[in-house]
């Protein structure tokens, strides 16, 4: 059965590295990029004052937010990279010759995905606190981070599977950041 699902996540995988094209390989390059997404995350920061009728808390959440990306990144190369060592696409000879690679391969281990953890987990720590009182986050945060997910596999460093245990990792600890976030930091009154 595991091999039967391996086997599914390369198939899957090179259908989706296969369908490229110059304009997603632009697309898909720049998504995966972390320094173009600042102008996004200033504009979230903005949004999430305005919301915030206690203006202190928001020092305390940009913390929060920091300390989320080092747990889920260091979390996902100690707890995942460095323990399940499962190739990264671009890095198995088997698939060389079939990989379109938009992007450098990075490091030789891809389980599970830090971009899609990191991502998941900011998008899943701001929808468990400010998803009532922002209710257009949700389309803001939730194709942001599918759109990164996914530019990892089209640029051919993550399989399917990479991605998706990084979503799910990156949103448990989105959901426990937020926990201790709104049990430190906010009262029923400040979101």
């Amino acid at each position: 059965m595991l091999d039967g699902l391996k086997q599914l996540d390369t198939s899957l995988f090179l259908l989706i590295n296969g369908a490229h094209n110059s304009v997603l390989d632009f697309i898909m390059y720049w998504a995966s990029d972390r320094f173009i997404w600042i102008p996004f995350y200033m504009l979230l920061l903005w949004m999430i004052a305005r919301s915030i009728k206690e203006r202190s808390h928001l020092v305390p959440l940009v913390i929060t937010i920091a300390l989320l990306v080092i747990t889920s990144d260091q979390l996902s190369v100690l707890l995942f990279k460095n323990q399940i060592h499962r190739l990264r696409p671009c890095h198995r000879a088997d698939l060389a010759l079939l990989i379109h690679l938009n992007v450098p391969c990075g490091g030789a281990f891809g389980f599970l995905s830090s971009h899609a953890a990191n991502c998941f987990g900011i998008a899943s720590l701001l929808l468990f606190c400010f998803n009532k009182t922002i209710p257009k986050l949700k389309f803001m945060l939730l194709p942001w981070a599918m759109l990164v997910g996914y530019s990892r596999v089209y640029n051919g460093v993550h399989f399917p599977a990479d991605v998706l245990a990084g979503a799910l990792f990156g949103s448990f600890l989105g959901f426990l950041f937020a926990k201790g976030f709104k049990m430190i930091s906010l009262n029923k009154q400040a979101v």
